[in-house]
């Protein structure tokens, strides 16, 4: 199967030092608000199409979230500029090439 180029996307996955979303949101407000604020300026930019956090996660398994950008260069500038991993909030990431079915 040849996938055509626009039909690969670049995923972040993070994983936190948090328990919870809710966890995250009690110790670390201030990082959360710079995270959201600096998401928003990327996704506007069109380097960021999609982020969010994964939700009910499985009892003892860290807070974990993600980011779908379009080019490995805004997947690695995503990462490398995110306030959780300036701030050492992020245990490890890595990206993961992925291909849209629908597109």
């Amino acid at each position: 199967m040849i996938i055509p180029a626009q039909a690969v996307y670049y995923v972040v996955f993070f994983e936190t030092r948090y328990d919870s979303l809710e966890d995250a949101l009690s110790k670390a407000p201030d990082v959360i608000a710079a995270h959201m604020a600096r998401s928003k300026e990327l996704h506007a930019q069109g380097k960021l199409l999609m982020a969010g956090a994964f939700l009910n996660n499985n009892s003892g398994e860290p807070l974990g979230t993600m980011g779908i950008c379009p080019t490995r260069e805004a997947a690695e500038e995503f990462a490398n500029g995110d306030p959780f991993v300036l701030n050492g909030m992020v245990s490890k990431w890595y990206i993961r090439e992925w291909a849209n079915l629908f597109d």
